[in-house]
Order: C-alpha cells, then structure tokens, then sequence
C-alpha cells in the first residue's frame, strides 16, 4: 500500500500542476515556487506531515517537499539554536538536495549544448 499512496500523492500533485500549466497563464516558473510555498505554509498549519506519513516519496519528493523540508529545518533550528535558526535551518535541512541540483545542472552544461531558438 505504501507504493500505492506515494503514487496517488505524487500522481495528484503531478495533475494539478499540468492542469495550472494548460488552464492558466501561470508560467513553470511561478507553479515551481507556488508549489515550494505551499508545502511551507502547508507544513506550518500542520497539514503536511500526515500527508508525508501516508504517502512518503510521493509526497516529499515533489517541490511540496522541498517547501516541507525547509520549513522542518527552520522549525528544528529555532528549537535548538533561537531566532538566528530561523536563517540558518532552512538551507542547513536542504542543503544536500540545494548542492545535488547544482552538480547536475553543470553535468548537463558540461555534456550538452544550448541552442538559440
């Protein structure tokens, strides 16, 4: 059941930001960030979490869970260090994945070229 529910989660976000692409004017872009904010603010009010636990990946592999895992680190940091975590816990959470990003994103400039439209 476990692979089921990461699917429909994953699945379902998936939709709602094909169907934001094709009925809106909303650029990629914007969904992107709308997306990284509303795992923040879903997180906040305590509405994520048991999604998470239901879903595992299907829920925080999408940019909800990216939004979901900064908003953990901040959250931890505040805890442990007072309001100077609130700068740092959010990259320190995030880091690995803010650094795989960056290596894979200049793999690919390495291995292929840009084109002018």
């Amino acid at each position: 059941m476990e692979y089921f529910w990461a699917f429909v989660v994953g699945g379902a976000l998936c939709v709602v930001a094909q169907i934001l692409i094709d009925k809106t004017r909303m650029t990629p872009a914007r969904i992107l960030v709308s997306y990284v904010v509303a795992g923040v603010v879903l997180t906040a009010l305590g509405l994520y979490k048991p999604i998470v636990e239901l879903a595992g990946c299907g829920a925080t592999v999408p940019l909800t869970g990216f939004g979901y895992s900064l908003a953990n680190g901040v959250s931890d940091a505040v805890n442990e260090y007072g309001l100077i975590g609130a700068l740092s816990g959010g990259l320190t959470a995030t880091a690995s994945g803010i650094a795989a990003a960056m290596i894979f994103a200049f793999l690919a400039a390495l291995v292929f070229k840009s084109r002018p439209k």
